[in-house]
């Protein structure tokens, strides 16, 4: 199939997404829970108590307080797992755990843009040990995940390094546009959550995906396209003829300057603890 590239004597322009919900029909963090009980990090009562969050999420999506309540709940409990563990437990689940739960539309979308000569960027508040092998998955470019500090035991302090939330993640997205070139006004952004309306807000192209009723009624209001993803399907199952090469996913995260990480250090001062794992 023909590829078609954007004039490169235009700026560089990029499609970022968000990722639970939007590209995911679940949340990635609470998916792995199976996986983290079978690693034994949690115990029985964790499982059950992370399948109900999955359920709330699902079911109406979770607004400002809810995040804040599940990153509480979240931190204490991954506060001195060993991170070469968890990436180990994500890496052999992966597959079977996500690769199911991508909507067909989101990958259509994300094969799309790269044919537009888009760079894609997932843009999510889970963290980067979730999200990196993720965004492989999907052939994203570049990954802005919540970093969580690792102690010299090579576990998780339960202190946050960088909270990619809110507006935290639009100011991640200028500093890559700026040192990426990308033209914000010719970019696209795609999320479910009103708590993404600074995102949305940083790119000349916003829409709303599967939205909560909040972030609905600013899409009516303002305008914006709003997408309904329903498909769930995995990703070798898809029409061949529309998959692309895969790409490696690249950390914007690590690559944002000090400015994003201070904003949301200084952002959400009182939420000491890690955020999302």
């Amino acid at each position: 199939m023909l590829k078609v590239v954007e004039n490169h004597s235009l700026p560089r322009t990029a499609a970022f997404f968000d990722l639970d919900k939007t590209v995911i029909a679940k949340s990635s963090t609470l998916t792995f829970s199976k996986s983290f009980y079978q690693g034994g990090l949690i115990n029985r009562r964790a499982v059950l108590r992370t399948a109900y969050a999955q359920f709330v999420f699902l079911a109406g999506g979770a607004d400002h307080d809810q995040m804040e309540r599940m990153r509480q709940y979240l931190s204490a409990l991954c506060r001195g797992w060993n991170v070469q563990q968890v990436k180990e437990l994500v890496a052999e689940t992966l597959h079977d755990l996500i690769d199911p739960i991508i909507y067909d539309e989101a990958a259509s979308l994300i094969e799309k843009h790269h044919m537009a000569g888009r760079d894609v960027v997932i843009v999510s508040t889970s963290g980067a040990e979730v999200v990196e092998p993720i965004g492989e998955l999907l052939g994203a470019d570049r990954v802005v995940a919540t970093r969580m500090v690792v102690g010299d035991d090579g576990c998780f302090t339960g202190e946050v390094e960088y909270y990619a939330y809110g507006p935290t993640k639009a100011e991640a997205i200028r500093e890559l546009a700026a040192s990426e070139g990308y033209d914000l006004a010719r970019c696209y952004a795609y999320s479910d959550s009103v708590t993404d309306l600074p995102m949305l807000e940083s790119v000349g192209h916003p829409h709303a995906v599967n939205p909560d009723r909040a972030l609905r009624r600013e899409a009516i209001a303002r305008e914006w396209p709003i997408l309904d993803f329903h498909r769930p399907v995995r990703l070798k199952q898809r029409i061949p003829a529309l998959s692309v090469p895969p790409r490696p996913a690249l950390v914007a995260a690590a690559a944002i300057g000090a400015a994003a990480a201070t904003a949301g250090l200084v952002w959400y001062a009182s939420r000491r603890r890690g955020p999302l794992l």
